[in-house]
């Protein structure tokens, strides 16, 4: 057997494979079963953090003081900056009014740059982690 008819062999058996192997191909599919509360708790955690509730960052401090102050400020907030969220958090006596969930002090610094233009008090604040 020469050269030339060895490779029309191996080619044909190769090819032969190849549009055998077609025919065995499996199809499959996956189920995945989860539980309907994993959807809903992860809605809720992304609602707190949203709301400053499991921050282990910053945020800004605009206002400390009576709840109808603190009202009025978070309205005020609200109305020129939608960027950053903002709450009301309330500690014996007082209401405080923070805004922004920063994950490093140089975001909450930017943010401070452009909320002090409406809010010349405002500072930074790197609240306690809740449990």
């Amino acid at each position: 057997m020469n050269l030339q008819t060895y490779f029309k062999i191996i080619i044909a058996s190769i090819l032969m494979c190849l549009y055998c192997g077609k025919g065995f191909a499996q199809n499959a599919s996956l189920n995945i079963n989860t539980d309907p509360k994993i959807t809903h708790l992860l809605e809720l955690k992304k609602d707190l953090e949203k709301e400053n509730k499991l921050s282990d960052g910053y945020t800004i401090q605009l206002y400390y003081g009576e709840l109808d102050k603190a009202n009025q400020m978070l309205r005020k907030y609200r109305g020129s900056y939608g960027n950053w969220p903002a709450s009301i958090e309330y500690e014996t006596p007082n209401y405080k009014v923070w805004a922004g969930n920063f994950a490093s002090r140089i975001e909450a610094e930017r943010a401070l740059i452009e909320i002090q233009k409406n809010f010349s008090s405002a500072f930074i604040l790197k609240p306690e982690r809740r449990k």
